[in-house]
């Protein structure tokens, strides 16, 4: 029943997560003047808003309890590249400010784990149970972050790499489904080990403590 809950906890933080890198793309989009997200009703941080039914709910679910992995998706939010007043980089920021929501939620809560361990709030005063999911949902929001990044669509990262060097457009465009499993085979080889790296940075102790 133990393993029930921490399953569900994890999902429940995922999810969380997600939705809160969901809101601050659309964030990114209207403050550089598209309205499409706001519009449609994405520009919010309820996670219903962000629900792609396949990919935050049938399929992880399914992995993560017969699976032991998880692998999901959120709605992906819709943005107009042509109504941003920069013309240049826009499609850019929109892009990168879901993984720094991601970062900032890690290194907010990272900072306080810190402040924590080096007992200026006192370890005492906070148990095992609550210490440990800040942790889980520190390097969740780290992993999130970093997998976002690999630059091979569709995920943000790939917006980078296009709005820097135009001419791989159309290369990034063909690669299609072979791209996800080619991002999915990064994730599960190289970026536990970053993320792992990353937590330590913040929290001043390795994950798992």
């Amino acid at each position: 029943m133990e393993l029930i809950y921490t399953k569900l906890f994890l999902y429940v933080i995922i999810v969380l997560s997600a939705s809160f890198h969901e809101f601050a793309h659309a964030f990114a989009a209207f403050r550089l003047g598209d309205s499409t997200a706001k519009d449609e009703g994405r520009l919010t941080l309820n996670p219903f808003k962000h629900v792609d039914l396949a990919g935050t709910v049938i399929i992880p679910l399914f992995l993560l309890f017969f699976g032991g992995i998880f692998i999901g998706w959120a709605k992906p939010v819709p943005y107009n590249p042509y109504n941003l007043r920069d013309k240049k980089y826009g499609s850019l920021k929109v892009g990168f400010a879901g993984p720094a929501a991601n970062f900032l939620i890690a290194l907010i809560l990272g900072i306080f784990l810190r402040l924590v361990f080096t007992g200026i709030f006192g370890a005492t005063a906070f148990s095992g149970v609550f210490l440990s999911a800040v942790a889980l949902i520190i390097y969740i929001n780290i992993f999130l972050g970093i997998f976002n990044l690999i630059p091979i669509p569709p995920l943000d990262g790939s917006k980078a790499i296009m709005d820097l060097f135009p001419k791989t457009a159309y290369a990034m465009a063909t690669l299609g489904v072979v791209g996800i499993f080619l991002a999915l085979l990064i994730s599960f080889y190289f970026l536990s080990p970053l993320a792992e790296f990353v937590f330590k940075l913040i929290v001043g102790q390795s994950f798992g403590f």
